[in-house]
């Protein structure tokens, strides 16, 4: 292993040059810095040549969904932060009741459910970024390297449904692929650091079980360009999350790393389910998640009921939330889908000691940290 670093002796963050983070980290220094000479017209950026054209190409247009959302906030009267402390882990989003109550509490502000279908922020009362749609923020080359990667995952996918399950992968939620080439159902969850449910205060979080087999390397392999592309989007839109592997006590955590492409802790690959509106407990409250599809579908809708929202989910949207806090959810759709949804787990950001980000306000994106690592 090349031993040379991309961080500065100060940073705590490692970045190998062998790891692939290291190539996210160029993209997200490009992507930032071509993000703030757009918003502020400045200098044209070039980009480093450790960046391939297909990547180059994936940066710059979700670059350029990002400014078009950025200049088209929608502003709602809720206070995000106010609603977030009403939110307790057994508001699952499945209780009807309870969630008209909240909705009662902090309404949006606006009445019935609007559709939102092209690129906008979300603002709250205070400024707060609540979400972001970017619609068309993922490129051809990338979506089809999503769906190659899902129908590598086949055998995988179809274990993970089992009829004792819980929602996420019970077989009432999932629909057969329309044809024979189509899409393999199934709900798979990937991590370099994850603890097994109810661990979190027993043992150190290890390598999930999905990347412990023999094809471990080249699932890793399958995802990187997703995986950059995903954290890219975090380096604009908030300050990025990191963590340290400490190799010496978790050596396959340490060796997976190397080709964990993300910031993000977790991905889940969810293949053609319908979703219940619902919060997902596990993820940071004011962190963003970022959700991206890909796939032959048509009419499919993202709603957010506590925002009285509805986006369109066309192939190629990438949307940005908090989805411990903003209920969500995506209902039947014509044809093949797959999402696949990053997003930093609570107990292992709590592990590692990283602490809370706060919630994003407009004012903060595109900042350019002097900071090294993506």
């Amino acid at each position: 292993m090349d031993n040379s670093s991309t961080a500065s002796s100060k940073d705590p963050i490692i970045i190998w040059n062998t790891w692939a983070l290291s190539v996210t980290h160029e993209a997200c220094e490009y992507t930032n810095k071509k993000f703030v000479a757009e918003k502020t017209g400045g200098d044209p950026v070039i980009p480093s040549p450790k960046l391939d054209t297909d990547l180059v190409m994936a940066c710059d247009q979700l670059v350029n969904r990002l400014i078009k959302a950025y200049k088209n906030p929608i502003k709602m009267k809720i206070d995000i932060a106010r609603y977030s402390r009403f939110i307790s882990p057994k508001d699952t989003g499945h209780n009807e009741e309870r969630e008209e109550k909240l909705l009662q509490k902090c309404p949006p502000g606006h009445e019935g459910t609007k559709l939102i279908d092209i690129p906008a922020t979300i603002i709250d009362a205070s400024g707060a970024i609540i979400a972001w749609y970017l619609p068309d923020a993922l490129t051809n080359a990338t979506q089809k390297e999503m769906l190659a990667a899902s129908e590598f995952l086949g055998p995988s996918l179809t274990k993970s449904v089992k009829a004792d399950s819980n929602w996420q992968t019970n077989p009432e939620w999932f629909k057969d692929s329309s044809d024979d080439v189509g899409l393999t159902p199934g709900c798979l969850n990937f991590s370099p650091a994850w603890f097994q449910l109810g661990h979190e205060d027993v043992s150190d979080p290890e390598v999930s079980a999905s990347l412990k087999g023999p094809s471990s390397e080249s699932i890793l392999e399958a995802i990187a360009r997703p995986a950059a592309i995903a954290t890219v989007a975090l380096r604009v839109i908030q300050i990025t999350l990191g963590e340290k592997a400490e190799s010496n006590e978790l050596p396959k955590m340490s060796e997976t790393l190397q080709y964990w492409a993300s910031v993000f802790n977790t991905l889940s690959i969810i293949s053609n389910r319908e979703t219940p509106n619902h919060r997902d407990h596990l993820s940071m409250p004011e962190c963003f998640d970022i959700l991206t599809t890909a796939g032959d579908y048509s009419n499919a809708r993202m709603s957010m009921p506590s925002l009285q929202l509805e986006f369109k989910y066309n192939p190629g949207c990438m949307i940005v939330f908090s989805g411990r806090i903003v209920r969500h959810g995506v209902h039947a759709v014509q044809g093949d889908r797959i999402a696949w949804a990053w997003y930093m787990r609570d107990s292992v950001q709590s592990y590692a000691g990283v602490p809370s980000s706060g919630w994003a306000r407009k004012v903060h994106i595109g900042v350019n940290l002097s900071r090294e690592g993506a």
